[in-house]
């Protein structure tokens, strides 16, 4: 029988369904309503009685409370959560706060949220008001911050290799190499000899010379490429020849520290040469097969904007990625070397020019840069204690000795070499100041070698304080040597009208004279 047969209006083209022309609706069974209240009554009534004549006999045969210890660890995780609820609206609150303050002082925003975990920590609310700092981050709950950061932080180190343009390295030459390994040795053997001379009063008692001086050394050489790209960003310089240079610098700085703090995390965790060498070598090996098989591989998987048409759908993009991460920390962290490389070498390595994987990323930056790495500020803040200092001059002394050092060395050592390479004094010391810039990349590797147990507790908030203050001045100093060079500039076209405003130039840092041939390779 078709479709349209036996319609009852006998035109065949009756619209309503089949199902409902040949069953039609019921009609309600002629029960009363008092009749249906009392079949509900007797029936859900009598259930209810009888599940609570089940709980009475329970409670008379087994007892009130349980004998077990699970009731009392679902309470403790209960309150952990709890408190976990309550603290991270005050954190991500108190992050956006602080992030746009200090963008209006022309700071980055990281700095600010860098702030919020030193306040909220024991160096400022715990020492003002004790009872409301062990309320809103008490001591069960450092653990599910803990986690909460490292996955945050695997997430952002994956996001600093795939934003890394190495790109930008290619046909700079010799000027970038020079320049950002001269602005590396220099503050390293600053940080060797700073170590050899604090070593018996500052380094761990279980910890080895050789680790210590070279985390010390490592800790003092480092750039932050991530804020150094934003405060260039903010000040309109990415674009200028002098940006340009400072960011393939900083992009060669910081691939040379992480391969540097793969060494010191290597000699850490072995005491013979043999465990040292073999981690390394397991390292390179990891290394070689990324760039080699996983790299070609994930280029065949998305197509990378290539003709050949994608073998991964757009929603499984996000959720690919974010195990490939966790797989490669994973890794990374079995050979002995911490969880960051892997997902460093990961971002690296993604093929770029993908508009899924560009989306993905974006996707994956905001809930990390949003919630995840402001827990990681925090947990940095609750392991930076001011009052180990105390009132011993020593330890003060040694602050500021750190600081100074770590500015002058790294700043110092950089302005040498662009002037020896035929950078105009201006731009040399503008170079030197965004170099110096250590910010996040200094903090995680601070965190690694407290985690590591390389350093104490008083030496990390130490150079917790050098990293706060080489990155504020950043921004500062700049606008200064842009004054100092616009005053200059004006003094000379004052003194040769035909001079005028020749060249492209950014503010009062002119870039014009820059190498050509070096910038060329």
């Amino acid at each position: 029988m078709s479709i349209r047969e036996n319609s009852p209006t006998g035109s065949g083209t009756d619209p309503r369904p089949v199902l409902e022309r040949e069953n039609p609706p019921a009609p309600d069974p002629p029960v009363s309503r008092g009749r249906q209240i009392l079949l509900y009554v007797l029936v859900v009534g009598l259930s209810v009685a009888l599940i609570l004549a089940g709980l009475w006999s329970g409670v008379r045969h087994y007892g009130g409370h349980g004998t077990h210890t699970t009731g009392g660890v679902r309470t403790t995780a209960a309150d952990t959560f709890a408190h976990l609820l309550l603290a991270l609206p005050v954190v991500l609150l108190l992050c956006h706060l602080m992030s746009r303050l200090f963008q209006r002082m022309a700071q980055p925003g990281v700095i600010g949220e860098i702030c919020v975990g030193i306040l909220l920590g024991p160096s400022l609310l715990g020492l003002s008001w004790p009872t409301g700092y062990h309320w809103l981050l008490p001591e069960s709950l450092n653990g599910s911050i803990n986690v909460l950061a490292q996955l945050g932080l695997i997430f952002f180190m994956f996001l600093v290799g795939y934003e890394l343009d190495l790109r930008q390295v290619r046909g700079r030459g010799r000027i970038v190499l020079m320049i950002s390994h001269v602005g590396i040795a220099v503050p390293m053997l600053s940080g060797v000899l700073l170590a050899l001379v604090g070593y018996s009063s500052l380094a761990p008692h279980d910890v080895g010379f050789v680790p210590f001086a070279l985390f010390f050394a490592v800790s003092m050489s480092i750039t932050a490429f991530p804020v150094l790209a934003r405060i260039l960003i903010d000040r309109r310089m990415e674009r200028t020849r002098l940006g340009a240079l400072a960011l393939a610098c900083a992009a060669v700085g910081d691939v040379t520290a992480w391969c540097l703090l793969t060494v010191v995390v290597a000699t850490t965790g072995h005491s013979s040469g043999f465990g040292v060498a073999r981690t390394l070598l397991s390292t390179l090996v990891f290394s070689a097969v990324m760039w080699g098989v996983i790299r070609p591989a994930l280029a065949r998987l998305e197509g990378a904007g290539r003709e050949q048409p994608r073998r991964l759908s757009d929603a499984a993009v996000l959720p690919a990625l974010l195990a490939a991460i966790m797989l490669a920390a994973l890794a990374t962290d079995r050979i002995g070397i911490h969880a960051i490389f892997g997902a460093f070498l990961l971002g690296v390595i993604v093929p770029r020019g993908s508009v899924t994987v560009e989306v993905a990323s974006a996707r994956m930056r905001d809930l990390t840069v949003t919630l995840l790495l402001p827990l990681f500020f925090v947990y940095s803040g609750l392991r930076t204690e001011f009052g180990l200092f105390g009132s011993d001059p020593r330890l003060w002394s040694w602050c500021l000795t750190i600081t100074a050092v770590a500015v002058i060395g790294k700043w110092g050592s950089t302005v040498a070499a662009a002037r020896g390479l035929g950078i105009p004094g201006g731009e040399a010391l503008a170079l030197g100041t965004l170099m110096n810039c250590r910010g996040l990349t200094e903090l995680i590797v601070l965190n690694v070698g407290l985690d590591l147990k390389v350093i104490t507790p008083t030496l990390f908030t130490m150079f917790v304080t050098m990293a706060l203050v080489s990155t504020v001045m950043t921004s500062p100093v700049l606008t200064l040597i842009d004054r100092l060079a616009n005053s200059r500039r004006n003094r000379k076209d004052d003194n040769d009208p035909q001079r005028g405003d020749r060249g492209r130039r950014h503010g009062g840092l002119d870039d014009r004279h820059l190498p050509e041939a070096d910038l060329q390779g």
